[in-house]
């Protein structure tokens, strides 16, 4: 009872401060909606494996929610004014949508920025070799992964080849329950005595990562690789392709599960590639549902993350830079240089990118003090980066306080969170490189369990709260 407290009880909830557990705090109103969106979420997932089919589902969903390919309007010379919706994709492999809003350009915009690319393993530009009478494809993994992590799992094939003409074959095997699957095998633990001598790192090498492919040899006993060459004529029977063109091909290997709930009260989402398309859904969802707001709102959602934002279509390069300027150019009669810069400079993000969640198995790895919890809501981490915090973004006090009074009044539930104990961990996101254009960044995203492996795992309520602030940050 309140009436029983003592005088320096009441004065510490006035004065201390502590993290809340989100599913206590939220009403049971709105845990029917976290759950309503998390089964959007899963199917999300199971659509977008890949960045590519991403920005392919992404840009559907925006046409149903009345957004308009930008080059329709560079094109006929048409100012954007407030209200209108717009997209442009690069290359098919980063995308950023935007709601124009009442304010003009150069008072700056309100930016949620999150990367689609997850860990995996691709494809080598000569991938197809036989040995012992199978067939394997030879692979170089993609991010931060532990290997061992990924052999003896059902695996799927995502992406695209690109034939001599410069025609465009999808390739998807593994995901339809009447699909083959594939996998990489390792060895049987009475053979492996050697093998588990070994550091983690080196318990599976990088060039053994090799998919198993097929094994039914074609009949012709003057053919050398006979199972290959039924693997390739299967190929080609379905996708018209050959061997050479493998060497203009994209081709990723993911997990061929399925999203699924975690827990027996299924209060938890198990997926592969939640690290970062949990964010990046929530930021769409959150710009999909915005309508009109007094800053422009944008969300941009680019590549590479996982190996340095590096490229044409990581968060390096020009591409959220341009846009904007297109934006800038096409919403004033009067565009300048100057209304461009000033517009960076008042623009301000939320970096849509995951923390490392306490593990009960690992807490050793972890300040709990300072470290986040699932089931606590979004994270807001003022700074990434590896011990002295090098190679990160370190947010200003003054922007985190104005995402403190945003979330708060809409009744957000968050918390901080850093990644591992200094020293021990680290990490960047995009939002160093958007911080280096002058906008003020903070990190905002949801924790995870088991980050960069090919199950990863997220709590509902958290996921929901993420959704609600991007959306509140939009107003």
């Amino acid at each position: 009872m309140e009436n029983n407290k003592t005088e320096g009880q009441l004065l510490y909830e006035k004065l201390g401060y502590k993290n809340t557990n989100a599913w206590e705090k939220t009403s049971d109103k709105e845990i029917e909606l976290a759950f309503s969106f998390c089964e959007g979420y899963k199917k999300f997932l199971d659509m977008a494996k890949t960045e590519r089919e991403f920005v392919n589902h992404a840009v559907k969903l925006a046409a149903s929610h009345g957004f308009t390919d930008l080059d329709k309007f560079t094109k006929t010379g048409q100012k954007l004014k407030p209200g209108m919706k717009v997209f442009q994709v690069d290359r098919n492999k980063a995308v950023i949508f935007a709601v124009i809003g009442n304010k003009a350009m150069k008072e700056g915009t309100r930016v949620t920025g999150a990367h689609i690319d997850s860990p995996r393993i691709d494809f080598k530009q000569k991938p197809v070799y036989e040995d012992t009478d199978m067939v394997l494809m030879k692979t170089h993994y993609y991010g931060g992964i532990k290997k061992y992590q990924w052999v003896t799992i059902p695996l799927a094939l995502h992406g695209v080849v690109i034939k001599e003409d410069r025609t465009l074959v999808e390739v998807n095997i593994g995901e339809d329950d009447n699909d083959p699957i594939f996998t990489i095998t390792d060895l049987l633990p009475h053979l492996a005595t050697e093998q588990m001598q070994k550091k983690a790192t080196e318990v599976v090498a990088g060039e053994a990562l090799n998919l198993l492919f097929g094994s039914i040899p074609y009949k012709d006993e003057k053919v050398k690789d006979k199972v290959k060459l039924n693997i390739l004529k299967l190929l080609n029977d379905k996708y018209g392709i050959n061997e050479e063109d493998f060497t203009t091909a994209e081709l990723e290997i993911v997990p061929a599960f399925k999203a699924r709930d975690v827990g027996l009260d299924k209060s938890m989402v198990g997926a592969y590639g939640q690290d970062d398309r949990s964010c990046a859904y929530a930021g769409l969802k959150a710009i999909m549902d915005t309508e009109k707001t007094d800053y422009t709102y944008i969300c941009v959602l680019t590549d590479k993350e996982e190996i340095g934002s590096m490229g044409n279509t990581g968060a390096q390069s020009r591409f959220m830079e341009n846009f904007i300027a297109t934006l800038c150019a096409y919403t004033d009669d009067n565009y300048t240089e100057l209304k461009f810069r000033s517009c960076l400079a008042n623009s301000k993000m939320l970096s849509a990118d995951v923390n490392a969640g306490v593990d009960p198995n690992y807490e050793g790895v972890q300040d709990k003090k300072n470290a986040s919890f699932m089931g606590n809501g979004i994270v807001l981490q003022k700074y990434t980066g590896s011990r002295g915090k090098s190679g990160g973004s370190d947010a200003n006090p003054e922007f985190i306080a104005e995402v403190r009074k945003i979330f708060n009044e809409n009744k957000v539930i968050w918390q901080v969170g850093e990644l591992g104990k200094v020293d021990l961990g680290g990490g960047g996101t995009i939002a160093q490189y958007v911080a280096n254009l002058g906008m003020d960044v903070l990190d905002c995203g949801v924790s995870v369990l088991s980050m960069h492996a090919p199950f990863e795992v997220t709590s509902k309520i958290d996921i929901y709260h993420m959704y609600k602030a991007y959306k509140a940050f939009a107003k």
